[in-house]
């Protein structure tokens, strides 16, 4: 097995530049910090957390890291998961990764030196050598919402191909031609699996795919703001707006209503995530609701069976479903 000094060499700096990588010290350069991220993933360097992690006793708590817990999706599932490990006598300890493959692993860290009996992870979009390392120990973990391609970590998220299928067939029927999307980045699994099913739903309702009707955000609101601007800034804009995810939809609608347009007479919105303001806008708005509570309850009981008896693990995928409102009806007809 690799040693930390054998990971210095590889990258060429010193044992205690290793040292302040793993500890997230902010004096080392981002530079440095790749090479020695680098080194550790060639010599398939163990960190120190993950092995002393290996020798454990039963704590009975489950790490869970979320995405960013302003967002109200990762709010409910953190919630569900509380709930269902409670049920199971077990405690939930969370960390915030803010979106940050660093933060992440910061929390990864400190969750394996408290001697979590388990991980529960939505990960970020770069797969670290911690968390590959973490996957390839054969601890219990579980990744929750997204997943990482080339890892062999069972997971639990929602497909929501059908239903925006059903949503683009909606606006379709409700005479919006020019259809625009607002994507989560394309390094998260969830910002590519959406933006291909647009593309798809589009193609198969006989409606163009405009290059400059689709861009990438980051699930962030002020993402979401600046991609209404650019598009409603456009010479032909678009007649409806797909939102990613809610944050991205809260954005878009701040820049709608600062222009004093109204949805959908001027232009018709619709989001990916249903949350419990939707329905109160004015107008409410329509969703694609994910089975958020079931993916976190489930999430659980996988990793549960894998701490008590090992048991392997296949992923599950669970359909999300569309939530018709008022917000795409046709142009100029309100209730």
């Amino acid at each position: 097995m690799a040693r930390i000094k054998d990971v210095a060499a590889q990258a060429g700096v010193s044992v205690a530049t290793v040292s302040r990588v793993l500890n997230e010290n902010p004096s080392v350069n981002e530079e440095t910090r790749r090479r020695v991220y680098d080194a550790m993933n060639q010599l398939n360097y163990v960190p120190n957390a993950v092995a002393r992690s290996l020798r454990t006793t039963a704590t009975r708590t489950i790490g869970l890291i979320i995405g960013d817990v302003l967002n109200p999706f990762f709010t409910e599932l953190a919630r569900s998961v509380e709930d269902e490990a409670r049920r199971e006598g077990f405690t939930v300890v969370m960390g915030n990764a803010d979106e940050r493959a660093d933060q992440q692993d910061h929390y990864v860290r400190t969750l394996l030196e408290q001697q979590v009996d388990g991980l529960l992870i939505c990960p970020t979009a770069e797969v670290t050598p911690l968390v590959q390392q973490l996957a390839e120990a054969g601890r219990p973990v579980v990744f929750l919402d997204r997943t990482i391609s080339g890892l062999d970590v069972p997971s639990v998220r929602s497909d929501g191909s059908a239903a925006i299928g059903e949503l683009v067939r909606h606006l379709r029927e409700q005479g919006h031609r020019r259809i625009a999307l607002a994507s989560g980045p394309a390094t998260l699994s969830t910002g590519r699996e959406r933006t291909a099913a647009f593309a798809a739903a589009m193609t198969a309702e006989g409606l163009e795919v405009r290059p400059e009707y689709v861009r990438p955000g980051d699930f962030r609101e002020g993402s979401g703001r600046r991609i209404t601007a650019e598009l409603l800034d456009l010479p032909e804009p678009p007649e409806a707006i797909f939102f990613g995810d809610n944050l991205m939809t809260l954005g878009g609608l701040e820049e709608i209503q600062s222009r004093g347009l109204r949805i959908p007479a001027d232009v018709a919105v619709a989001s990916f995530d249903d949350v419990t303001w939707f329905k109160h806008t004015a107008p409410p708005i329509t969703a694609i609701a994910q089975p958020t509570a079931e993916m976190g309850r489930l999430a659980v009981r996988l990793v549960i069976g894998r701490i008590q008896r090992g048991q392997a693990a296949d992923s599950h995928v669970l359909p999300a479903h569309l939530v018709i409102r008022r917000s795409c009806e046709r142009k100029g007809i309100m209730e």
